[in-house]
């Protein structure tokens, strides 16, 4: 069972603490448990909370000691420091192979640890010029859902809290547990940590902008389809199809057809036995060497070592 535990302070967030506890920590009929969750704090008694009451919390920062993933789920004020022994306990977690994940505003606490210098991380927009000039040492990314380096995990305000959750769940249990979980939920089974977080919305971006396009293309991924191909179901040009996915979905034509490719990809290496070429095919990226390489690009490991890792028997 992989150990989730949070690490709260007054005053916590209750909406970004209960995105990792509905991920993790609650229990659904008919939704395997994988993660046993739990919640510690630096002085074990009450911590307040933003809702206007205060939260018992018995566990003290030995609970990390058994953590496989600690979460930092909102830090505030930003400018709290990070008390010699959090930090400790932090680094500590994380040396002996624990998974660090912040939400939102919990990035000022993780990067005061050090352990983002040098790398790239996210956080909510408005406070991303904040952690910037902060941590003149960290990539800060403002405009991503989440960045996942492994071993450290950031992610942008509260709701993209929920996306990263489920990100590492379909890195630990595969995307067909995770989209089990999200349907639960009732949530998208999947944005990417790339997608923009804050998109204005133009003229062209009411509820029927793709006018069925999405589904028109996800029931056609086995064609070589082009954004050309997109642009001409809609009968306008490229650009215009450019501009309406980027005030839709927050990214481009292109992307969001291979992300869909991909999530099919995944799927068949979980649910068939079909070999790797005929999968390449039926998702139309033609050859089992191209999905290897986008596969590898977007998931981070071979469909090869990804279906051995999570074909459901």
């Amino acid at each position: 069972m992989h150990r989730v535990t949070a690490l709260v302070r007054p005053v916590q967030s209750t909406f970004e603490l209960g995105c990792a506890a509905e991920v993790f920590g609650t229990a659904r009929d008919g939704v395997p448990q994988h993660y046993a969750f739990g919640v510690c704090t630096e002085t074990p008694g009450a911590v307040e909370t933003s809702a206007g009451y205060a939260m018992s919390v018995a566990q003290g920062l030995g609970a990390l000691e058994s953590a496989d993933t600690v979460i930092i789920p909102g830090w505030q004020p930003v400018e709290a420091p990070l008390s010699p022994r959090v930090r400790r306990a932090l680094l500590k977690a994380h040396a002996r192979g624990a998974r660090l994940v912040t939400i939102c505003s919990g990035v000022f606490a993780l990067a005061r640890t050090g352990l983002l210098d040098g790398r790239s991380a996210t956080t909510h927009w408005a406070r991303a010029d904040r952690l910037r000039r902060e941590f003149p040492r960290v990539r800060v990314e403002p405009d991503a859902l989440y960045v996942d380096h492994g071993d450290v995990a950031t992610s942008a305000g509260a709701g993209a809290g929920l996306d990263l959750c489920l990100h590492l769940v379909r890195q630990d249990h595969g995307a067909g547990y995770a989209a089990l979980l999200a349907r639960h939920m009732v949530m998208p089974p999947q944005r990417d940590g790339g997608q923009a977080q804050f998109v204005p919305q133009p003229p062209h971006t009411g509820p029927d902008a793709l006018d069925g396009l999405l589904e028109w293309a996800g029931a056609h991924l086995g064609k070589p389809l082009s954004v050309g191909d997109l642009a001409a179901y809609l009968s306008v040009s490229p650009r215009t199809l450019a501009r309406r996915f980027v005030g839709r979905l927050g990214t481009s034509p292109g992307a969001w057809l291979l992300s869909r490719r991909i999530a099919e990809a995944r799927t068949l290496l979980e649910e068939t036995d079909l070999p790797v070429e005929a999968i390449a095919s039926r998702v139309g990226l033609a050859s089992a060497v191209n999905l290897r390489r986008r596969f590898r690009a977007q998931v981070g490991t071979t469909p090869g070592a990804y279906r051995r890792a999570f074909r459901v028997r």
